[in-house]
């Protein structure tokens, strides 16, 4: 079994049906998860790191969202400079982005 430092939820707009609709779905989170993944291999932190897509968390109006346990750090307004900021200065170096956070 997998423990992870760190568990990223990226909300993709998931719904129970399978289906991707609504905002963040909207605004590319699913291409923000892969960044994620990409961000996290390149760092070498695979096995530091786990990515988890999910459903709506219910501000949309902040998204694309992700939530970064243990810490449970929300990040809002996402995009791929973000997901940058955040796997250099949060996962690595361990201090949260002020920038992103709800």
């Amino acid at each position: 079994m997998i423990a992870p430092k760190y568990h990223i939820f990226v909300c993709t707009s998931c719904r129970i049906n399978g289906t991707q609709q609504g905002f963040c779905y909207q605004k590319k989170s699913v291409d923000l998860v892969r960044k994620f993944m990409q961000e996290i291999d390149d760092r070498e932190l695979s096995s530091e790191c786990m990515v988890t897509n999910t459903g709506c968390f219910g501000i949309c109006d902040k998204g694309p969202i992700c939530v970064v346990y243990p810490e449970g750090i929300w990040y809002k307004n996402l995009d791929e400079e973000a997901v940058e900021r955040i796997c250099e200065e949060h996962l690595e170096g361990g201090v949260p982005v002020k920038d992103y956070r709800i």
